[in-house]
């Protein structure tokens, strides 16, 4: 049993946000304190804590596992649309050689990897891009956004997709050249294209 009382509180919060993320709590679950004190091994006054803090998040809503719908997926790629193509023009601006070069290396990531391996590479390749924004809300935004996002990837193989790491390439050359209007315009149609593939799947996998 975890002792230190801040110790508890991470270990809960990780503890509970790892298996909403690995799909063992499935989205609608409903959280019950006892239980999981019982199951982490943690007084219930740290569980409270970590609830509290995944509320914050927008994991948990009204004592049950965020289960995302369709319309907070076309609301999140509305949002991301407007923040990363702006992101996308500001790192065409301001990116060093090095981020480029980092920026560079996630397509080759994406190229070697399989399936949900993907995901690190690609989430990669966005959060370099977003950080050029130089806008700390922005990013926050971004971050909060994302572990909402990746709750849709456990229902789905999103990035099967076809011409996404095509559409990358595209977007890092027209970083590479200092095109602030073509990264941009390039990102929105990426993220635009992300929705509609995705919300496909969801109507296909709901279909059946």
């Amino acid at each position: 049993m975890v002792s230190d009382k801040k110790s508890a509180q991470i270990y809960a919060y990780e503890y509970i946000r790892d298996r909403m993320l690995d799909g063992t709590y499935k989205g609608g679950m409903k959280v019950v304190e006892e239980r999981l004190a019982d199951e982490i091994g943690v007084s219930r006054t740290p569980i409270r804590e970590a609830i509290r803090r995944l509320e914050q998040e927008g994991l948990i809503k009204d004592k049950h596992i965020y289960d995302p719908t369709v319309q907070d997926l076309i609301n999140i790629y509305e949002m991301r649309i407007l923040v990363e193509s702006f992101a996308a023009q500001k790192a065409a601006k301001h990116m060093t050689p090095e981020t480029l070069k980092e920026l560079k290396n996630t397509l080759k990531e994406s190229r070697k990897a399989q399936s949900k391996n993907i995901y690190a590479a690609n989430q990669r390749f966005h959060d370099l891009i977003a950080e050029e924004c130089r806008n700390p809300k922005m990013i926050e935004i971004l971050e909060k956004v994302r572990t909402v996002f990746y709750l849709f990837s456990l229902k789905l193989d999103i990035y099967k997709r076809p011409q996404l790491i095509d559409e990358h390439e595209e977007i890092y050359k027209a970083i590479e050249e200092r095109n602030e209007e073509l990264a941009g315009e390039l990102m929105a149609q990426h993220l635009r294209n992300d929705r509609d593939f995705t919300l496909e799947e969801l109507s296909m996998v709901n279909g059946r």
